[in-house]
């Protein structure tokens, strides 16, 4: 079991203490170093910041990550004043206007990335790692250029590492304790609380949780065969792991969600990808009671079930080729111009108020008016606007007022069963209980949906067309808001059913994942899992005024991590033949030291690696951050058990250590300026690709430091250090130390 003792910061030894302090300190200088340099939009703030402006004013968006991240993100703006005013709609867009805290809000993944050094250290002291391997390992996150850079802008991975760092740290105090004690169960409870934060940020956390479970399950295997362990000692084992490792996270992230939905509200741009009974929990998007039957004469909005549930709507616009007859598209916003009125086929102009009203059924035959416009919903065999297959024609508008239209407006109603609420609304138009397709009794084709959009002249809505072989989901159609002047208050009226916390969550995670799905267009700066771990390209995060932002990761850290990840796989193997062949190097303690500690970080690394090979969706660097981090773990631990059973003499690792840590050094050194959007050279730029294959513009600097002083896009000119001679890290300090006065001079 190791160590009894939890390794936590008040029980390290002082040299200990004073070591998390340096690295520690050392860390807050590189990750906040000019933090609030660029004052511009970042990359994916124009994402994740734009969330906290939605969070803040309670408006609906629609994300593919869980809530939790950009929930303390808004938190750390909404505690320094941030009103969302600021809309973060545009990467480079400036953010010198007043009541923007974007310094607060990048502090919030840079402050957690600081924090994963002296986790870092103390989980490898868990593991049995010497002092100068764990302030090893911490420098080497330290100086991670990947690391360091995402730490310094408001996205999502910096708190994804933190929380996957505090959990192998929780882990490793967990395996060290004995079963039952108070300290036995607090790191059981952090593990589990850990991963629960985890998932919360990013569903990558659903690695971690696999790691921490099979960690679990191999743990529960080797109590089985202890005969010290008695069966009902071995059940509560299980018991509380289950508790902790799986009720914990599971309240956590369910909590989490919560909060999201107590935050949003009001609608807003992400509510139409949600059903129509989600939204109607939203505010101004609830609606009042309707008659249930829908019959001639009645006033109708018709909403589609698929594709997010559009509503049927037309414009004063005409398609600029085919017909050129007026548009119908499909809108994700109640709008006057989604109102039909239902006519009869016969005798069009009706006066349904002198009448009985006649409801609809399966097989009659209507027109649909559009009461804006006057003209009728049509269709002919002309192409679509857009889609060119041969099974799909155009759906228009056409007419005038006075207008007694022609067969091209008739459509027969076709209700779907399965779709439609078992009863009445099987056998007749119900609003929202009956599903049913629209049927042009000319063509035999059906009106339909599907994802594709209309160019600027159709102001980007939803192509509507009409389909002989649609599919039948986009083919459906449901009535949403349904008048009549003869169904008053006494007839029977319908709402939407209301859902309650856990309808809604569901509901969400289906759509997250649909929506992670398909996310399958190219990116400009996306990258496959095959090319991670050699580092050969990395991300543009941001370029403007001849400088540039540029995710990419500490080449000689990547490198070696990797290598020692294939060392150990190696390893295994020898191990492995000479058992077959009877040795019992598994009976050694060093080998026995270096399977458990070194294995356990190989499995999360794998695990957090190998997944990505089965998406098909946009994938980038950042992406391998977390299995990174694992690396880093499994170097610093073989390094260890290598100096204690290999090198030996104090001196021989001392050097090694050094060597391994200034060579990380050097390149964090030489690419830093691509960290902290610093001025540059054409020609140090070059020098410092190491790899052919980075693609971060060496074109767009100046040649010399003088093109800043007489561009002006740099305000601290006269202290440019001269690249001969001075070194980023003098820089760093003398900045960190006035940064009052350096803020006041960028801003």
């Amino acid at each position: 079991m190791g160590s009894k003792m939890a390794v936590k910061f008040t029980t390290l030894p002082l040299l200990d203490k004073a070591t998390v302090m340096l690295v520690t300190g050392l860390a807050t200088i590189v990750r906040l170093y000019k933090i609030w340099q660029p004052t511009s939009v970042v990359f994916d703030e124009v994402h994740f910041g734009g969330f906290a402006t939605k969070y803040i004013k309670g408006k609906y968006f629609m994300d593919v990550h869980p809530p939790l991240a950009k929930l303390l993100i808004t938190l750390a703006g909404w505690m320094s004043g941030f009103d969302g005013s600021f809309d973060f709609k545009d990467i480079g867009k400036d953010y010198l206007e007043p009541g923007v805290p974007y310094v607060a809000m990048r502090m919030l993944p840079a402050v957690l990335g600081v924090l994963v050094v002296p986790l870092t250290f103390m989980t490898l002291k868990a593991q049995g790692c010497s002092s100068i391997s764990c302030t090893m390992g911490s420098f080497l996150i330290i100086f991670e250029n990947a690391l360091a850079t995402q730490s310094r802008f408001i996205l999502l991975d910096s708190p994804l590492v933190f929380f996957t760092a505090l959990t192998a740290y929780a882990w490793a105090n967990f395996e060290n304790q004995k079963a039952f004690s108070k300290a036995w169960y607090w790191y059981l409870f952090l593990s589990g609380l850990s991963l629960g934060a985890t998932v919360s940020v990013k569903w990558v956390g659903l690695f971690t949780i696999a790691w921490v479970g099979l960690c679990t399950i191999s743990g529960l295997w080797d109590l089985l065969g202890d005969l010290s362990v008695s069966p009902a000692q071995y059940l509560k084992h299980f018991a509380w792991r289950a508790v902790f490792l799986i009720g914990v996270p599971i309240f956590f992230y369910l909590g989490i969600f919560a909060i999201h939905f107590l935050c949003l509200v009001n609608p807003g741009d992400g509510d139409g990808f949600m059903s129509s009974e989600f939204q109607a929990t939203l505010n101004n998007k609830g609606m009042a009671d309707m008659p249930a039957d829908v019959a001639y004469g009645s006033k109708i909005t018709l909403r589609h079930l698929n594709t997010q549930g559009g509503y049927l709507h037309s414009h004063d616009h005409l398609y600029p080729g085919g017909s050129q007859q007026q548009q119908i598209t499909l809108y994700p916003h109640k709008d006057h111009n989604n109102m039909w009125s239902v006519e009869n086929t016969t005798v069009p102009e009706t006066p349904f108020e002198e009448s009985e009203p006649v409801f609809l059924k399966h097989g009659d035959f209507i027109r649909l008016r559009h009461i804006s416009t006057f003209r009728r919903l049509h269709s002919h065999d002309i192409r679509p606007p857009v889609t060119e297959a041969d099974w799909q024609q155009e759906a228009s508008c056409y007419g005038y007022k006075g207008f007694d239209g022609d067969a091209n407006d008739n459509f027969m109603i076709e209700i779907v069963e399965s779709k439609s609420k078992p009863g009445p609304a099987q056998e007749r138009v119900r609003a929202i209980e009956t599903k049913f397709r629209l049927i042009h009794q000319m063509t035999g084709c059906a009106l339909f949906s599907h994802k594709v959009k209309l160019p600027s002249w159709g102001y980007e809505q939803q192509e509507v067309t009409c389909a002989k072989q649609g599919t039948m989901p986009n083919s459906i159609w449901y009535i949403e808001h349904n008048e009549h002047p003869m169904l008053g208050q006494e007839t029977e009226r319908v709402n939407y059913p209301k859902i309650g916390f856990l309808d809604k969550f569901f509901e969400l995670q289906q759509v997250m994942w649909d929506t992670n799905n398909g996310l399958v267009a190219s990116h400009n700066w996306d990258s496959r899992p095959e090319s991670w771990p050699w580092l050969r390209r990395g991300i543009n995060f941001w370029n403007r005024d001849h400088r540039q932002i540029y995710l990419l990761g500490n080449v000689s850290i990547w490198w070696i991590s990797f290598a020692s990840i294939l060392v150990f796989l190696l390893f295994k193997i020898i191990v492995t033949l000479r058992w077959q062949r009877g040795h019992a190097d598994y009976s050694k303690p060093s080998v026995v030291q270096l399977n458990a500690k070194a294995g356990t970080y190989v499995l999360a690394w794998w695990l957090h690696y190998f997944p990505f090979f089965l998406m098909e969706r946009q994938l980038f660097l950042h992406h391998y951050l977390p299995a990174l981090y694992f690396a880093i773990l499994t170097m610093t631990v073989i390094f260890d058990v290598a100096s204690k059973k290999i090198l030996r003499n104090k001196y021989l690792i001392a050097f090694c250590t050094a060597l391994l840590v200034m060579a990380s050094i050097n390149v964090y050194i030489r690419l830093s300026p691509l960290i902290y959007g610093e001025p540059w050279t054409t020609e140090l730029c070059q020098k410092a690709k190491l790899m052919p294959n980075w693609d971060f513009d060496c074109t767009s600097f100046f040649n010399s430091y003088d093109g800043y002083k007489s561009n002006g896009t740099f305000v601290k000119l006269n202290d440019l250090p001269d690249p001969s001679t001075a070194s980023i890290a003098d820089s760093i300090l003398e900045e960190f130390q006035a940064p009052s006065a350096v803020i006041h001079d960028e801003l």
